[in-house]
């Protein structure tokens, strides 16, 4: 005979034996519970049972905190100056542009019209020095490439919206492969090109904290907008055949990103954005179409952080397999030993940033990355409000300048 269980009938005074608080778990139904939800007033036990009581809940914390660390991100006046003169500067070089370019002519001889005419073939020894020198301008200033049929971004195709992932990482739906045929490492590149979608990681990501010891940084959501921009830039520059200079694709990523290539830190989007804007309306890659060019990759990034987490893992790998065909280009190569040492050794500094943040970027929640695309598209709607003050003269005015505690309080 089982024996009887002895109570007290004397209340203790411990607070956690009070008879109020003796209440079963409301999910396992087999703790007393310790803890109480703030929103719903379930009663739990554990970490475990509280993430498992009510989705809506959990959902609802998780994006609090994300929007709560964003919102201490706010750019300072410093950053905001360093945008409109960086526009200001892109406008002066702009109408300097269109001054050289009204003086010069750009028409061709006609004997070279008449060969053209002709179906003949046009080589660049058979131009006249002054046709040949419009002919470089043509090539310096992007006119060129209007010729060349534009790229699709995988990103703006509806492909890109059905992505999905295992748990731990590794994409669910993949291309099949010949299992009969082995395919070298640059094989494999071309055929992960041909595909709408690149390819996620091909083995499972491990937790940050297997990484790290150190807590991630509440700034990384905004080193990812750099990233993001950058990768772009790049696949843009290439129309969408980074493979085809592999090395070169790298070197541009590392120009335009202040994260991978310089180890800069930015703490707010606008920050990052005006270092990325910056880079695109530099002399070096202002033919691509300067300050428009730039906004129109400011809509990319808003693109790709709505898509969500399957959508910037696949961008990860993407961004990682570059790096690595540029770095594997650069060891097959033999340019002066300490330069191709140099760029190699930031390759492996950016290829080891790429992935910790690819980690990072799996064990998000979900909805962590609609208060971010809402932050990039309000300084997007900044940076036009100081092209526009930019173009006009005199003072900017400060009362059109956004402040960025009430952006983020609009988002919430």
């Amino acid at each position: 005979m089982a024996e009887p269980i002895i109570t007290s009938e004397k209340p203790s005074t411990t607070p956690l034996l009070d008879p109020p608080s003796r209440i079963v778990c409301h999910v396992c139904q087999k703790q007393f519970s310790q803890y109480t939800c703030p929103r719903c007033n379930s009663r739990y036990c554990s970490l475990h049972c509280y993430k498992s009581h009510n989705l809506r809940c959990t959902e609802s914390f998780m994006r609090e905190n994300v929007e709560g660390e964003l919102g201490q991100l706010g750019p300072d006046d410093e950053t905001k100056q360093k945008m409109l003169d960086i526009l200001k500067r892109f406008h002066s070089e702009e109408e300097a542009d269109a001054m050289d370019d009204d003086e010069a002519g750009s028409t061709l001889s006609e004997e070279t019209i008449q060969k053209v005419l002709s179906g003949g073939q046009v080589s660049f020894d058979d131009l006249s020095a002054e046709e040949k020198k419009l002919f470089q301008k043509a090539v310096a200033s992007g006119e060129l490439s209007k010729m060349i049929k534009p790229w699709d971004p995988w990103w703006l195709k509806p492909s890109a919206r059905t992505i999905t992932f295992s748990k731990e990482g590794t994409q669910l739906i993949k291309p099949l492969a010949n299992e009969e045929e082995s395919m070298s490492t640059e094989d494999d590149l071309e055929s992960n090109q041909a595909n709408e979608i690149p390819p996620g990681p091909d083995t499972p990501l491990p937790p940050v904290s297997k990484l790290s010891s150190t807590k991630p940084s509440p700034t990384l959501a905004v080193h990812l907008v750099d990233i993001i921009y950058s990768y772009c830039f790049t696949l843009r520059l290439y129309n969408g055949d980074w493979l085809s200079d592999a090395t070169g694709s790298a070197m541009v990523l590392l120009s335009v990103s202040s994260v991978l290539g310089q180890g800069g830190q930015p703490e707010t989007v606008l920050e990052s954005l005006s270092y990325c804007l910056e880079q695109t309306c530099s002399p070096a890659f202002r033919q691509m179409g300067g300050l428009q060019f730039g906004l129109g990759l400011i809509d990319d990034v808003i693109t790709l952080l709505t898509l969500g987490t399957p959508a910037l893992l696949c961008l990860l790998c993407d961004l990682q397999r570059m790096v690595q065909a540029g770095e594997r280009e650069l060891k097959s190569e033999k340019p002066r030993k300490s330069r191709r040492a140099e760029i190699i050794s930031k390759l492996k500094l950016a290829e080891r940033k790429i992935y910790f943040i690819m980690c990072w970027v799996h064990e998000q929640p979900g909805e962590a990355w609609s208060p971010l695309a809402a932050i990039v598209k309000a300084e997007k709607g900044s940076a036009l409000n100081y092209e526009a003050a930019a173009s006009r003269p005199g003072k900017v005015d400060k009362k059109a300048e956004p402040r960025s505690k009430v952006l983020i309080q609009e988002i919430k």
